[in-house]
């Protein structure tokens, strides 16, 4: 028969007693490194400073709130002295200041001057042309040449719809056979639909061409 191995028992006390001694021993040098490392470590103790505030009183009298005075209008007495040259039935002399006034409402408006209004308006709407303008007329030279073309119109258009100054921004070849200055005598004699800005007519200048065709 095997015999069975027997079990060897420590002693738990002295197994403590070995780990002790090794932790002691490493401990004592770890603070041996350290002081041999950094001989010089100081450790600042910490000081509060505690602060000190101080509470003022202050007294009723300064608490209450002091209304402004209130805003007392002088009063100057008039006094009119009566002398004996005035009396109860003096007629007082009537001095006439403003003169008697007419409004004609029939009367038109006074015309505006050709060229006076500015280039740049602020408007909502466009001038609009009215049906029945009279149309550009030919020229005999324009009509034998069998001359055609648009010219280019920047026209002045008054509150009232009337036309004021007209220029020509494009001329229709050089103006040969005059059909520039027909379409400025044309332009003069049309009426339109004034521009507006914010529902009140307004003299705007509009550009707009001008077609000539056979």
């Amino acid at each position: 028969m095997k015999n069975k191995p027997e079990h060897k028992f420590l002693d738990w006390k002295e197994e403590t007693g070995l780990l002790f001694d090794k932790s002691l021993s490493f401990a004592i040098l770890i603070l041996l490194f350290t002081f041999i490392v950094f001989p010089k470590i100081e450790v600042k103790p910490y000081i509060h400073k505690a602060k000190v505030i101080q509470t003022i009183d202050v007294p009723p009298e300064v608490k209450k709130k002091i209304k402004p005075p209130k805003e007392v209008k002088p009063v100057i007495p008039l006094t009119v002295e009566e002398t004996a040259s005035m009396g109860a039935d003096e007629d007082i002399e009537e001095v006439e200041t403003i003169g008697p006034t007419t409004l004609d409402l029939q009367k038109p408006p006074p015309a505006q001057r050709e060229g006076t209004t500015p280039k740049f308006v602020v408007h909502d709407s466009e001038p609009i042309p009215l049906p029945g303008n009279p149309s550009p007329e030919f020229t005999d030279f324009a009509r034998q040449s069998g001359l055609e073309g648009t010219v280019i119109i920047r026209a002045e258009v008054f509150e009232d719809g009337t036309v004021g100054a007209v220029e020509i921004v494009k001329s229709l070849q050089s103006g040969e056979g005059g059909l520039d200055q027909q379409a400025i005598k044309a332009v003069t004699q049309w009426k339109f639909i004034p521009a507006k800005n914010q529902g009140k007519a307004v003299a705007v200048w509009v550009t707009f061409p001008v077609n000539f065709e056979l």
